[in-house]
């Protein structure tokens, strides 16, 4: 579907008979629809290095992958429905119509209560990030182990491509940020050579398994119980990771937002309901993707900037992927300072 036709579906389709009517979304890779009870969710049809969506098969398989994976630990996927098209109208679930796509169907939640949005209201609090660890590493400590050994050069590539974003890094930072990220690619070589056998051996010890892949406030809703939601599912490497590798996100993202003690609450408390460090060594492998996940998340920021066309925005992305950078390197000082 084109995005004018989503807004028709959301401004004038049905869903079970009543008028789907809410507030659009858009992500790079879908469109999210918030009507009144109900959020739905459909793939925009494209082809990236790392995900296909460019036919309706490949959108409905993983719109049905998607509700697969996350009813492991989601209770708001509710189905995958068709959109429908018959005699100028739109309207999404069981009818007659040309299938014009698929969507994922969800409970909607409030807006409100997303997790990154709470942290900006500074109402993130202890207990809501204790019960997220509990429920994360409850999740975990039932999720498919993946036999697959750890590969130094995968890994070193996945740090690395952060050179990608040097041309802009260099036009909006200057000369010393591109020093920075000289500086993180040839440490991160160093780490990755001096514990490769560790980083094998949790590969080996059953650390590595089918888990979310995005784990970060803006895929939590804090309820009582909280929710969440949004894992990977076009890809299975970015999903079937190291344990260590996932929370790093969690933990790294409340940092990112200026609170550390969040962080610290989060790593006690699922650390006390699943080990993961079983290992000293392991701590600063942790570190470690700490630093990843904050260069992967400077990259992302930095490359949207180049796609914005509203200045206001533009800058908005560069601002965080400096802030990344930033990050990536004071976890870098940490980590060479404790070595």
């Amino acid at each position: 579907m084109e995005r004018q036709e989503v807004k028709i579906l959301m401004s004038e389709g049905l869903f079970e008979g009543e008028p789907i009517q809410g507030v659009l979304e858009e992500t790079n890779i879908s469109w999210v629809i918030l009507g009144r009870n109900h959020a739905f969710k459909i793939k925009k049809n494209i082809k990236l290095s790392f995900l296909d969506y460019s036919t309706l098969e490949q959108r409905k398989k993983y719109c049905e992958k998607e509700l697969e994976l996350n009813r492991r630990f989601s209770p708001i996927y509710l189905s995958v429905q068709p959109i429908l098209f018959l005699n100028d109208n739109w309207s999404i679930g069981a009818g007659q119509g040309e299938v014009k796509d698929y969507v994922v169907c969800m409970k909607r939640m409030r807006s409100g209560k997303r997790m990154d949005v709470l942290l900006k209201q500074n109402k993130v609090n202890p207990i809501s990030i204790s019960l997220i660890a509990k429920q994360t590493a409850k999740f975990h400590k039932n999720a498919e182990i993946i036999a697959k050994d750890h590969h130094y050069e995968q890994a070193r590539t996945i740090f690395n491509d952060l050179t990608t974003v040097q041309e802009v890094v260099l036009k909006e930072f200057g000369s010393d940020y591109i020093d920075v990220i000289t500086k993180l690619t040839l440490w991160s070589d160093y780490f990755l050579a001096k514990h490769g056998k560790r980083l094998l051996q949790r590969s080996r010890e059953g650390f590595i398994r089918d888990v979310h892949g995005d784990l970060h406030s803006g895929n939590i809703f804090i309820y009582k119980k909280p929710v969440l939601f949004d894992c990977i599912e076009f890809e299975d490497a970015f999903r079937q990771i190291d344990i260590l590798y996932e929370i790093a996100f969690l933990c790294m993202d409340l940092e990112f937002h200026g609170r550390k003690g969040l962080s610290d609450v989060f790593l006690e408390v699922y650390n006390h309901n699943l080990t993961c460090f079983p290992k000293e060594e392991d701590k600063s492998i942790f570190l470690y993707f700490k630093c990843l996940r904050a260069n992967v998340r400077a990259k992302v920021y930095l490359l949207n900037s180049l796609s914005e066309q509203v200045q206001e925005k533009r800058t908005q992305e560069l601002a965080k992927g400096k802030k990344y950078l930033d990050l990536a390197m004071e976890y870098h000082r940490t980590l060479i300072e404790n070595t």
